[in-house]
């Protein structure tokens, strides 16, 4: 299996205008083969783009050459979220990523993918999954060198893909409650879209006021950049078959375009990092999970020299 980039779903609140802009410049500039798209944090946020504009934009990307793959819920509470994820996984033609359990209950024996914000920390987890007919995981970015390896070995036994992010903010918690209205003083119901003000999430900062995460309504997020470019030849050859970069509002076409030369080997690594450093990114770039440290650290050289 070819190793292949994909693009994930976009967990922030922009404005639907941003989003088109976006969409339309990854289908005509960017070098991504997939394309992931759909709300996964907050189902308040559907009618603002994905009920009017998803499937236009879905058909843009596949006439231009990507492969769409639809994002479910990362929590689903009430009825409507409910109602929403039966339709979704009963739509068929299109590839489907399950970020919830409650959508397998729809999705049993049918081909499907299991994403990021569903945990899979084992062997045995994704073997089970496998046979109620989940055929690709996108992995925790939390999970250390030795797991990918493992979970990627029992990929290729499988037979299924298995996809590491390796550029941008890691999700690291979700919660009922939603973070962001309540650091404006609003509640949930009704929190007048404040998450919209922040394009890549709200940050906080530690009592000393240094910044440490970030708040995207229920969702927490790390505050430094994940930035696995030197580790990429190392989870190929541990069987990771796709690599994930997230949406954010920097240059991704640059982003998509230096990554994309560094898996399929037309520049070095010390040329990609440095054009990474180039596009002006405040956050700091971190790859301390991969190497099983805390999350915010650095480690400059590929985990698999240091193992």
């Amino acid at each position: 299996m070819a190793a292949e980039l994909t693009l994930g779903p976009n967990l922030f609140h922009w404005p639907a205008e941003m989003k088109l802009d976006f969409y339309n410049r990854i289908a005509d500039e960017s070098p991504v083969s997939t394309v992931y798209l759909g709300e996964v944090i907050c189902s308040k946020r559907t009618p603002f783009f994905d009920d009017h504009h998803m499937d236009k934009v879905a058909e843009r990307l596949e006439r231009a050459g990507k492969k769409v793959v639809f994002s479910s819920f990362s929590e689903v509470v009430i009825k409507r979220e409910r109602n929403l994820l039966r339709q979704w996984a009963e739509q068929e033609g299109r590839d489907l990523e399950v970020n919830n359990t409650a959508a397998l209950l729809y999705l049993k024996n049918k081909p499907h993918r299991i994403g990021a914000l569903l945990n899979v920390y084992n062997e045995d987890t994704m073997a089970y999954l496998h046979e109620q007919g989940a055929n690709h995981f996108a992995l925790l970015p939390e999970l250390p060198r030795k797991a990918v390896a493992e979970l990627g070995k029992k990929a290729g036994e499988l037979g299924v893909g298995v996809e590491v992010q390796v550029f941008g903010r890691a999700s690291l918690a979700l919660s009922a409650r939603c973070y962001h209205a309540r650091a404006h003083a609003r509640t949930k119901d009704n929190c007048q879209f404040v998450c919209g003000e922040d394009c890549d999430g709200m940050i906080l900062n530690t009592m000393d006021e240094k910044p440490f995460l970030v708040v995207n309504g229920i969702q927490t997020l790390s505050y430094g950049y994940l930035d696995l470019l030197p580790d990429i030849a190392d989870m190929k050859a541990l069987g990771v078959t796709h690599f994930r970069v997230m949406p954010h509002s920097c240059d991704m076409i640059a982003v998509t375009r230096l990554f994309d030369d560094v898996l399929a080997e037309r520049i070095g690594v010390e040329e990609g990092e440095a054009k990474l450093r180039e596009l002006g990114i405040e956050a700091p770039f971190v790859n301390g999970f991969y190497h099983g440290k805390a999350g915010h650290d650095w480690t400059a050289r590929a985990a698999a020299e240091l193992a």
